[in-house]
């Protein structure tokens, strides 16, 4: 009695099973990242190779030219042929020069009224419109093409108006031929680099004309080109509320000078060259010089800074900078008979007779 209960040998001699080790934590983490990762990767490459697919069918699909309108006017300017407009047949002459991504058909508006007192004349810088487009496209080249327009046309000291880029284009003509210009307008425009640029504008080493490969960048420019919903979206966000909406006819003026035989390439390698562009030792010379200038901006411009008129002004030796009141970055077309009045004044200022004398014997005419 009272004998301890002891448990058979065959059950005490045998182990208990072993329990697999339980992974830690942070290995489990790791497997289940790469895991998202490769199939990540997957479908980023199922992605490239599926718009590649389709870019390359696309391009291939919507190649071909189209043809430039019928009537248009040239003339001769150096080694490439100059389209231009051409209002009035009276009076001072002012050369309109347009801005990026512009032609001479945006200053209608503003050459109409100018045209009851001047000879208006808006040509087509080359990389833009309808110009026989012969690179390179950077500021010195611009400037030949101006001052080759102006001794093929005749024109006595116009006055030079320039959009936004076409700023520092009229800017470069005025210093590098003062005698050969009555006056410079700034208008929308600063004649400085491309904002956040050190080299001129140059979209060297990762601007839009190298981070973009082929066929993806033709195939962008032109989805963007063939929907007329984002040229609508972009000019109505760049001119503004009181710019005229644009009908059929005024989606295809902005339209098909990039769609003309050779205007793609062309348009990347302006990218390349860079916004026109003059730097600020160069804009303060025009200070020095006799000419009449003037500094015109919409007060709402979203491209520039607030105080930026007034700068560019003081600059280049202007008065007191004009600004539109909710006028936005197209002033020509917004506001046309504010700009047409500006320049009214800038021609009245330089047809005073100690002005246009000054002027004249600053220095030689162009040279070739």
């Amino acid at each position: 009695m009272g004998a301890a209960m002891t448990a058979p040998a065959h059950f005490a001699d045998r182990a208990a099973p072993a329990l697999p080790a339980e992974e830690p934590g942070d290995g489990r983490f790791r497997r289940g990242l790469l895991r998202i990762l490769r199939q990540c990767l997957v479908a980023l490459a199922v992605c490239v190779l599926s718009f590649t697919g389709f870019s390359f069918v696309y391009n291939l699909t919507t190649e071909g030219a189209v043809p430039p309108p019928s009537g248009l006017t040239y003339v001769q300017t150096g080694d490439l042929k100059t389209r231009y407009r051409e209002w009035g047949t009276s009076g001072t002459p002012v050369v309109l020069l347009h801005g990026f991504v512009e032609s001479a058909d945006t200053w209608q508006p503003t050459a109409q009224l100018l045209a009851r007192d001047h000879r208006v004349y808006a040509i087509d810088l080359d990389g833009f419109g309808y110009t026989q487009r012969i690179a390179p496209y950077g500021t010195a080249h611009l400037t030949r093409q101006v001052l080759d327009f102006i001794r093929a046309m005749h024109l006595n000291r116009p006055i030079l108006v320039g959009h936004s880029s076409g700023a520092a284009v009229a800017g470069a003509v005025a210093l590098a031929a003062p005698a050969a210009v009555g006056g410079v307008m700034f208008l929308d425009g600063d004649g400085l680099p491309l904002s956040g640029t050190k080299n001129g504008g140059v979209a060297k080493g990762g601007g839009p004309a190298f981070w973009l490969p082929q066929p993806y960048r033709t195939t962008m420019l032109r989805l963007v080109l063939r929907s007329d919903d984002a040229i609508r979206m972009i000019y109505a966000e760049t001119c503004g509320p009181r710019c005229p909406a644009l009908n059929e006819a005024g989606v295809d003026q902005w339209r098909r000078p990039f769609q003309v035989a050779g205007a793609e390439p062309a348009a990347f390698d302006v990218l390349t060259a860079g916004i026109p562009s003059l730097p600020v030792a160069s804009l303060e010379r025009l200070a020095r010089l006799p000419m009449p200038k003037a500094v015109v901006y919409g007060a709402d411009d979203p491209e520039y800074a607030p105080g930026s008129a007034a700068q560019t002004a003081a600059r280049i030796g202007a008065p007191a900078p004009t600004l539109i009141p909710d006028a936005r970055h197209l002033t020509p077309i917004s506001d046309p008979s504010v700009v047409a009045a500006a320049v009214e004044r800038l021609a009245a200022r330089a047809a005073e007779p100690s002005t246009a004398a000054a002027t004249t014997r600053s220095a030689p005419g162009p040279t070739s």
